[in-house]
């Protein structure tokens, strides 16, 4: 979504906030006030200033299923949980973003090829990253 996006109000689900909340991690949703917490601690936002939690949480509440739900956004979440930290309204953000995939895979939004890929991604990026700490305490050891 960007700034000067049209929103068709007829193409909005008003029900697609209540649906996400009715999900085990959805249950908080409602409780955001649009602060901006979420985004400033988050370490994919500090690479892809485009990313932004607080939008997401918007794009929900305002019913934007289609927009969501086909977002590349709700894959790029690291469920870190560094912006669930610090909330001060303990919206759980990986938690919805769990369940807007979940959402996405029922729905078929994404392929099951395409959640595989993310998957490798995913084990790709933790081997990586195992290995890099891994090497720099080794290092500093030495």
């Amino acid at each position: 979504m960007n700034e000067n996006q049209v929103i068709n109000v007829s193409e909005l689900d008003s029900k697609f906030a209540d649906e996400v909340i009715s999900y085990p991690g959805g249950e908080h949703l409602r409780k955001c006030f649009a602060c901006g917490t979420c985004t400033a601690g988050c370490p994919v936002s500090e690479i892809d200033e485009s990313y932004s939690p607080r939008r997401l949480i918007r794009q929900i509440l305002f019913g934007m299923r289609v927009e969501v739900l086909t977002s590349a956004a709700i894959w790029y979440c690291l469920v870190c949980y560094r912006c669930f930290a610090h909330c001060p309204q303990s919206v759980n953000f990986p938690d919805l973003m769990r369940v807007l995939r979940y959402i996405a895979i029922r729905e078929k939004y994404v392929t099951p090829d395409i959640v595989q890929r993310i998957s490798e991604i995913d084990k790709r990026v933790q081997i990586l990253r195992h290995d890099l700490i891994k090497y720099d305490v080794t290092k500093q050891k030495d």
